[in-house]
């Protein structure tokens, strides 16, 4: 790989990996994004490890996972003084390196126009954000046009947010985000090494393909994948669900979701897919066209999934398949071509593989590994995967999951045997010994991260009472204390 390659990173939103045909989807064509499985590494057993928008992305952010770094729901933002805590995020680290940084589209910061290192914003927030007044607010303004709400166009609510958005394609929020991450190749693309992270706000809901989108509507819902079904583990989650998404911010209320409107979602979604995969083609053509696609590592992924109906759920934030199974590919000058994998990976990851492919030391505090089989690390493989958010935790090694909620409910579930999570193991006598050794396991590693969380409030490593100079006033803390015990 050349020493100091471009980084193209496209993050669509809410992305289901079976949605994509390089993932097997057969009611769908994405040659764009299959483009670039074929061109590099398709990994298959790929987690978010906090399924949920803030938590996810500033988890990427900071190489950190959501106990370490504070973030585990939407609701949390970085700590404005990371700096003074010895933190640097991915874009400063490369600003260091000489890299010009370029963030396009959604990256869900709060405050959301604050730039964490990117020196190149062109800012495209949220769907549900409509009161952002940001650049694609200011870009239909200019054209006597606004956000919508999904409320404001007829079926929202009978479909449960499947809908027809009133603006065209040409001003859609995945359109103007697509827009702008080619203008930003032809622009600078071309003037020395670059690493730009392109959020596209779609798929996520509404589910409101534009009506002058041809290939948005190729899809009759009665086509769509069946949602997996209730198996009744987890009323209480279905609950919150419910609750949470009648919000003001959605309005939704999924209290009877039938199978007919599950599918209507299903299709609208796929639709949204196709609208994300022509921007992915539009980008990797602006590269081409620039001469830069030689000389540039592309990474795909998201930060989690959608249920699109399946466990009679909508959105994410839990532990189930759907919410944290998701894409990731990466091709780029001298990685392997063609490649699957099978290695557990999660989105962190993508950090330190980024790090890793601009030739930047990986900071000590970083827990993210860098991306097996692409020559970029002697690290082995994670053999599980840990999920933290404010109300669940989560392990799984590829074959078994052990979910455990604040609402009291457990699930336990052995996915290659199971893979719709519809056999509930937790209370089955006969797995008891492997149930508890999870436990333990996930115990052990809640415990480690909070510990690690504390770092930056560390008073000294150790040995104080024998320490002469701790006996005399005016003794100062060491500040940061360098974190020396992370196992990436």
């Amino acid at each position: 790989m050349p020493d100091r390659p471009n980084i193209v990173f496209l993050f669509p939103d809410q992305l289901r990996r079976d949605f994509l045909s390089c993932y097997g989807a057969d009611f769908i064509d994405t040659p764009n994004i299959d483009s670039i499985a074929a061109n590099g590494t398709r990994y298959e057993q790929a987690y978010s490890q906090s399924p949920i928008c803030v938590p996810a992305r500033n988890a990427l952010l900071s190489g950190m996972n959501a106990i370490r770094n504070g973030i585990t729901d939407n609701l949390h933002g970085i700590r404005l003084d990371y700096r003074a805590a010895g933190i640097k995020t991915w874009p400063e680290l490369m600003n260091d390196a000489g890299y010009y940084t370029s963030a396009v589209g959604k990256m869900h910061f709060y405050p959301w126009d604050a730039r964490f290192g990117f020196q190149h914003r062109v800012i495209c927030e949220d769907k549900r954000w409509l009161n952002v007044q940001d650049d694609y607010f200011n870009y239909l303004r200019e054209r006597g046009l606004r956000k919508l709400h999904g409320n404001e166009h007829e079926g929202y609510l009978e479909n449960k947010g499947a809908i027809v958005h009133q603006l065209p394609w040409e001003h859609s929020w995945d359109r103007f985000v697509g827009r702008e991450a080619v203008r930003f190749l032809d622009d600078y693309g071309g003037d020395g090494p670059f690493a730009m992270m392109v959020g596209f706000p779609g798929p996520h809901c509404p589910y409101d393909p534009a009506a002058d989108f041809e290939d948005a509507w190729k899809f009759d819902p009665a086509d769509m994948p069946a949602p997996a079904p209730d198996a009744g583990d987890t009323p209480k989650l279905r609950q919150g669900n419910i609750d949470g998404n009648k919000g003001d911010w959605n309005g939704v209320d999924i209290s009877e979701f039938t199978e007919a409107q599950k599918r209507k979602v299903r299709a609208h979604y796929a639709g949204l897919v196709k609208q994300v995969d022509h921007e992915v083609g539009e980008v990797l053509g602006a590269l081409g066209r620039n001469g830069l696609l030689d000389n540039t590592v592309v990474i795909l992924a998201t930060d989690h999934g959608d249920y699109l109906g399946d466990h009679n759920l909508i959105g994410k934030a839990s532990f189930y398949e759907a919410a944290i199974h998701i894409p990731l590919l990466v091709q780029g000058p001298g990685l392997p071509a063609g490649q699957v994998s099978d290695d557990l990976v999660e989105v962190r990851d993508i950090t330190t593989t980024m790090l890793a492919a601009a030739g930047v030391a990986i900071p000590q505090h970083m827990d993210s590994r860098p991306l097996p089989g692409l020559g970029l690390t002697d690290e082995p493989a994670r053999d599980r995967i840990y999920g933290m958010l404010s109300d669940g935790w989560m392990i799984y090694d590829g074959e078994w999951r052990l979910s455990r909620y604040s609402t009291g409910e457990v699930t336990f579930y052995n996915i290659p045997n199971d893979p719709l999570e519809q056999v509930n193991l937790a209370n089955n006598p006969a797995h008891r010994d492997t149930f508890d050794r999870f436990g333990n396991e996930l115990s052990t590693e809640i415990m480690n991260s909070m510990r690690l969380s504390m770092h930056d409030r560390l008073a000294d490593l150790g040995g104080m009472a024998t320490q002469m100079a701790f006996g005399y006033e005016g003794q100062e803390r060491q500040f940061p204390f360098p974190v020396t015990d992370v196992a990436r």
